[in-house]
């Protein structure tokens, strides 16, 4: 079929194909493919297209179910619906469904990019399907109410609480007046304090209520950390990490241990509490308060060095025995993956927050002789499509001794990062 006209608003009846990685369903009309939100796959539905671009596909809602799954239940927020708020994918799945779904996303990822058949099960955390959210961000509206943002789309859908957020948070944002277009920054720490800090579009933030620091627990220790900065949003989701990080590690006593995109230095700790005070562990972070968090919380660690700047740009050396890194959504990449392996680490522990990069870059690091070795999967974020991974992989082949008196250096023209 020749598209004439672009099919934005136009309804069509599908039958829904596989999950997608990205909160959708794929389905089939008129020879094109049709990226479908709130269907479960099996189910037969009238979809309205959201948004056409032309090319060979589109993105649509469904707005009328005909034949429903059997996994199919009523979502719990009236905001998750077709025009609504964007942040949940699947609250119109059971958990079990969406846990399978997820761990179906995982494995079609690493089978496509990494050519890995894995069986993959997702691992559900304590506390179920609501109320886990402990930090997120709101909009406000031209009426001066706060909400969130409608999917792919800057309109702001106005609302009264948040079931997956932590208890209490959103209500005491949602019963005042705000500044219109402000954005709105909540935080619970594991104390049940809350941060919440007003983002004007012009002038300063405002602190509404908190001190601008979070108090959490994790790894056995206490952490203060800005409230506002990079934590794992799920209660359970940090101790329980710190917990794979330790157990897979197994660094030597006197050994050496590298924490890249390291954050306060959740993961150092622990592998500071393996190597003793004769060994050492460096976290490399680019963010400088998270980087003043993990001094202050970690003083007591001497071994523990950090160093502030972008992994790709920052130079180090030597050969050490774990690499533990955590990137951002995009992944690490070939360039700092062929750095690491260049270092021959014994093991590698990789915590991913999209499977489709983690595939690619458990793929870069076939190509130096690592073979993923275990794999754990996390719906750790319910009701959307994201989940966390955390993968070892060990090196097959023996160190070459002629490669380990290179630097670690991504980039190595650029230069060491700051201290």
């Amino acid at each position: 079929m020749t598209q004439t006209q672009p099919w934005t608003g136009r309804r069509l009846e599908v039958e829904v194909g596989p999950v997608a990685h990205g909160g959708h369903c794929v389905a089939r009309a008129d020879g094109r493919v049709v990226f479908v939100r709130h269907a479960l796959p099996g189910e037969r539905v009238v979809v309205e297209v959201t948004e056409d671009k032309g090319g060979s596909f589109c993105r649509a809602d469904a707005v009328e179910v005909l034949e429903p799954s059997p996994d199919r239940v009523e979502p719990p927020c009236p905001a998750a619906r077709p025009g609504g708020c964007g942040g949940c994918d699947w609250q119109h799945a059971s958990g079990e469904a969406q846990r399978s779904l997820k761990a179906g996303i995982v494995a079609e990822q690493l089978r496509r990019l990494a050519g890995l058949e894995v069986d993959v099960e997702m691992e559900a955390l304590p506390g179920g399907l609501g109320e886990w959210r402990t930090r997120l961000r709101m909009v406000v509206d031209g009426k001066g109410r706060a909400g969130f943002r409608a999917h792919r789309s800057h309109k702001v859908v106005p609302v009264r609480r948040c079931t997956i957020a932590a208890p209490d948070l959103v209500e005491e944002v949602t019963a005042q007046h705000w500044t219109r277009g402000a954005e709105i920054d909540l935080t619970a720490d594991s104390m049940g304090r809350m941060d919440i800090v007003e983002r004007p579009q012009r002038g300063r933030p405002r602190t509404v209520t908190g001190d601008g620091v979070a108090v959490e627990r994790a790894g056995g220790r206490e952490w203060r950390v800005e409230a506002h900065g990079f934590w794992q949003v799920h209660p359970e989701a940090a101790d329980l990490y710190a917990e794979i990080v330790a157990e897979w590690a197994a660094t030597p006593v006197g050994g050496t241990a590298w924490d890249l995109y390291g954050g306060a230095g959740l993961f150092a700790a622990v592998l500071a509490e393996q190597v003793g005070p004769d060994g050492s562990v460096v976290v490399v972070e680019s963010s400088r308060p998270a980087v003043a968090d993990g001094r202050r919380n970690l003083a007591d660690l001497p071994q523990v060095r950090f160093r502030t700047g972008l992994v790709e740009e920052t130079t180090l050396s030597g050969r050490p025995d774990v690499v533990v890194l955590d990137p951002p959504r995009k992944g690490a990449g070939k360039a700092v993956v062929d750095t690491i392996a260049s270092h021959e680490p014994t093991r590698v522990i990789y915590v991913a927050c999209d499977p489709a990069a983690l595939a690619r870059d458990i793929a870069a690091f076939a190509e130096h002789g690592y073979r993923l070795e275990r794999l754990r999967a996390f719906d750790a974020f319910p009701m959307t499509h994201h989940m966390e991974c955390i993968a070892l992989l060990c090196l097959s082949a023996p160190p070459s001794a002629s490669r380990l008196g290179s630097t670690f250096s991504a980039r190595s023209a650029r230069g060491s990062a700051p201290e």
